[in-house]
């Protein structure tokens, strides 16, 4: 953010600070990637009560597994098509348009991540299905 900043500021008093939004976008993507898998690890994912609160125990187990089977499935999906994606782009030399920024780490940092959420919930899934 402190990039994007700069360039605002700069923008008022007189000088440019080309590429600013494709580096806030690469740090975007590799603070969100690790806040999704630290969230996913100390199961800290905004959540609303109103349902599974008031359910019977039963049946609050079985919204759990209902739940962690669609995140662990929602999760590998989206690994899944980043892997598709980056493999299709692989052979290709692609970078962002004005900083030149290769965009292949940034999508290994988020295929790891959202790997490692789809096994976390998986794992979670199997340890409540085995209660």
């Amino acid at each position: 953010m402190s990039a994007d900043a700069i360039a605002v500021l700069g923008r008022h008093v007189g000088f440019t600070l080309p590429g600013s939004i494709e580096v806030f976008q690469m740090a975007a993507v590799v603070a969100l990637s690790i806040a999704i898998l630290l969230a996913s690890l100390t199961d800290r994912h905004a959540a609303v009560d109103l349902l599974v609160g008031r359910a019977a125990p039963p049946m609050q187990l079985r919204l759990f597994l209902v739940g962690r089977l669609a995140l662990a499935l929602t999760f590998a999906l989206l690994c899944a098509g980043s892997i598709w994606v980056s493999a299709d782009l692989w052979s290709t030399r692609e970078i962002t348009e004005v900083r030149g920024i290769p965009l292949r780490p940034f999508r290994i940092v988020w295929i790891l991540c959202s790997g490692a959420v789809a096994a976390h919930f998986a794992v979670e899934l199997a340890r409540a299905w085995r209660r």
